[in-house]
């Protein structure tokens, strides 16, 4: 199957949304999206979407060693593609030096393939191409298949905050990430392991935010 790593749009809204609600309680609004993608100057949306056959690709100009990496990807150039399933989606914020994945989250019954990981690998990939100092994100504590898999791409706990998810008031780890030259060597490899595992499209790591 092939994917594509994209920015959201607006037409993404109402698939999101649903994935949204079944994922989290409470959930975004609608309102919020929109202007996550219309409005924020600090906000980077990205949905991750099932691809139909018969694509071209354009060229995508980029730029310092992210290129490298770039180059080593299917996801080297835009796609034409028709709409497909939207199987996941993400958002980060890029506020001076710190980078936060302000959400994350696939399809319930997409679990299991890998597509949380493409969707943190595209953001971690984001905030390099944003010269990011490092990356924050919130987990709960509880959600020890979550934090294995930041703890994969460098990720360590830097403090606990009480009550923190309004729903049921559990608390959540504050995990960070450096990103330094090591973290970065670390997530060229992961990276590029992914690519070999899945027919994947990245028109969001390394592509320039689209203009509203």
């Amino acid at each position: 199957m092939s994917l594509i790593l994209r920015y959201m749009r607006l037409s993404d809204v109402r698939p999101v949304l649903a994935i949204d609600r079944l994922c989290f309680h409470p959930s975004w609004s609608q309102d919020s999206y929109a202007f996550e993608i219309q409005e924020s100057n600090v906000s980077h949306m990205v949905v991750l979407e099932q691809l139909a056959r018969g694509l071209q690709r354009e060229p995508v100009r980029q730029d310092g060693w992210l290129s490298q990496l770039g180059g080593r990807l299917r996801g080297s150039g835009q796609v034409n593609y028709r709409t497909g399933a939207i199987l996941g989606y993400g958002g980060l914020w890029k506020i001076e030096g710190e980078a936060h994945v302000s959400t994350i989250a696939t399809h319930p019954d997409c679990r299991g393939h890998g597509y949380g990981e493409i969707l943190l690998a595209g953001m971690f990939g984001k905030a390099l191409q944003l010269n990011a100092e490092f990356i924050v994100l919130e987990v709960r504590v509880s959600n020890a298949v979550a934090q294995s898999l930041y703890r994969k791409y460098g990720f360590s706990r830097f403090g606990r905050k009480r009550n923190y998810y309004r729903n049921d008031r559990e608390d959540a780890w504050d995990m960070r990430v450096t990103l330094d030259q090591e973290t970065r060597r670390c997530f060229s490899r992961l990276y590029t392991d992914l690519s070999r595992q899945h027919d994947l499209h990245d028109n969001y790591s390394f592509a320039s935010r689209p203009r509203r």
